[in-house]
């Protein structure tokens, strides 16, 4: 079996060395283990150093386009390789990769497909409270919305197996984290959390500027893709939103209209058409958004299908050679 264990890099020679050095040589049940750099356009020499530190595979972008696209190029370098599982860990060294075989056991033993590394958040010293409460929040509420069982939606200590590795498919260029869980939940792959440990801060996070601006894109990332998977149910939502002070106001036009002999009140009639038709539309969308939301999964079966395709092509001529 396969382990190939990435790390996106965006100048990031100066940690690079702990997260390599951290990483196990060996695993029980696991034959050939290699690691993966994906370079997102450094300006350092994140790729020297990990020449220098024997990586056994380098992706390197020619421009930075981003955490999420990084991740996506490092998953099909790796489906390419021949990867049976693949871990994702963070340049910086946040998780410890000691904690790699416990990620990757439930895999092994045929129990999920993705592995989640839950940081035990009450006991990161480098959290302040504030985001400690925010992250159990913003997991709790993607925990429902996703139909998984995360405790930490936005750890990227993560394993797939090959299966669903060949399932993802990101669209935003920000963070791979929610989207993924999303995809992945509304798809039925069984996914795991498993507790891991984190190391000692050694850099501020290039991802999290400030927690109003993460929480702001976070959420419109989550929004975006819940309306990807479950768009009629978001449309509609919406629509009775904005119909309902337009019900309000016809409800309120036809009393007075009633009760004072059929005089004035034109402006309460106007008022409630507009949010009703406005309302109606919304609905019409939701519609539409329906349809392609489900030409979207149709899509993205058909990746998946290709993908395995040539997996199995890609073995049957090993297997010849």
């Amino acid at each position: 079996m396969k382990l190939i264990i990435q790390i996106p890099c965006y100048n990031e020679e100066e940690t690079l060395e702990s997260v390599i050095k951290d990483i196990p040589k060996k695993i029980q049940n696991i034959d050939i283990i290699e690691t993966l750099i994906i370079d997102d356009g450094s300006t350092d020499k994140t790729v020297e150093v990990a020449k220098k530190l024997g990586v056994d595979h380098i992706v390197a972008l020619k421009t930075h386009r981003g955490l999420a696209k990084a991740f996506a190029a490092g998953i099909e370098y790796g489906l390419d390789q021949g990867a049976d599982i693949i871990v994702n860990t963070d340049g910086d060294n946040q998780y410890k990769g000691e904690d790699i075989p416990k990620l990757i056991m439930p895999i092994i033993s045929g129990a999920a497909d993705v592995v989640i590394g839950t940081r035990q958040i009450e006991d990161v010293p480098h959290f302040s409270f504030v985001k400690k409460k925010m992250q159990k929040l913003g997991s709790g509420i993607i925990r429902k919305l996703s139909k998984t069982p995360v405790k930490d939606a936005t750890s990227g200590f993560r394993a797939f197996s090959k299966d669903a590795a060949m399932r993802i498919n990101p669209l935003t260029e920000y963070s791979y984290t929610i989207e993924s869980l999303v995809q992945l939940g509304n798809e039925k792959v069984k996914i795991v959390p498993v507790p891991i440990r984190v190391n000692p801060k050694l850099r501020e996070s290039r991802l999290i500027k400030n927690t109003p601006s993460f929480v702001a894109r976070q959420s419109m990332t989550l929004f975006r893709m819940y309306s990807v998977y479950k768009a009629f149910r978001v449309f509609l939502f919406l629509g009775i939103l904005i119909a309902l002070p337009g019900l309000i106001g016809f409800i309120r036009f036809l009393y007075f209209y009633f009760t004072s002999g059929g005089e004035g009140h034109v402006q309460s009639l106007i008022f409630s058409a507009v949010f009703i038709i406005c309302g109606f539309f919304i609905l019409m969308l939701g519609i539409i958004a329906e349809l392609i939301s489900s030409n979207r999964k149709m899509i993205e079966m058909m990746i998946y299908k290709i993908r395995k395709l040539e997996m199995n092509n890609k073995n049957r001529t090993k297997d010849e050679d």
